[in-house]
């Protein structure tokens, strides 16, 4: 099947061609899991990449749950250690979401990848939703992590880092399957709930780990 070939730097050449170069993609891994931090992370590609085109190592760059693990963990090392990429890795942990919701953990997360980017980017194009705690001049792009690379790199950077956080939950915590199903909500993972109970990692706030409220009229 013939199709258009997306243009994943097409966001990054817009904002370029009104001076606007030092561009941020911004992306998180584990808003839906029952345990486990919420990770974001910032990149940003240098802007000569806009016009020139991305490394070939890069050209396969795409939102990461569309990559294999060992993409994924290719990617990262490439990533992280290429001398003209910029980036940078925050996590909320699970008493942090439980204190302030999934939501509003998720955006500090990305804020604070952003802070950590020196010095700051002009500009940060976010998947999803705009987020309106940041103060930086953004562009929320729906399914952004497939349409940009900046946002597919910040995709994967999060995602390998918010995995191997669970892959080491599960030698501290065993029994769980933390290592394969990464602290989302499986049939495995609640008869592990079930016949454990919670362990200090999981989110407290979220069903069905969530305590009933009370019945304050009950005798």
């Amino acid at each position: 099947m013939s199709g258009k070939q997306i243009d994943r730097f097409q966001h990054e050449r817009e904002l370029a061609s009104r001076g606007i170069v030092r561009i941020a993609g911004v992306d998180e891994a584990g808003r839906g899991p029952l345990a486990g931090p919420v990770v974001a992370a910032a990149v940003i590609f240098p802007a000569a990449w806009f016009t020139d085109g991305i490394p070939e190592v890069f050209r396969s760059l795409n939102d990461s749950k569309q990559l294999s693990e060992l993409q994924r963990e290719l990617f990262f090392e490439q990533l992280t250690t290429h001398a003209d990429v910029e980036f940078a890795i925050a996590e909320s942990a699970p008493a942090e979401i439980d204190s302030i919701n999934i939501l509003q953990a998720t955006h500090r997360a990305m804020n604070s990848a952003l802070a950590a980017l020196k010095p700051a980017p002009k500009h940060v194009l976010v998947d999803g939703l705009a987020v309106k705690s940041m103060r930086l001049p953004q562009t929320p792009l729906v399914k952004g992590d497939s349409r940009s690379y900046s946002i597919a790199a910040a995709s994967v950077l999060a995602k390998v880092t918010r995995d191997r956080i669970l892959v080491e939950a599960e030698a501290r915590w065993p029994g769980y399957g933390f290592a394969r199903h990464k602290g989302y909500p499986t049939a495995e993972h609640l008869a592990a709930i079930e016949k454990l109970g919670p362990c200090p990692i999981h989110r407290r706030s979220f069903a069905p780990l969530r305590q009933p409220e009370p019945d304050l009229f009950s005798r």
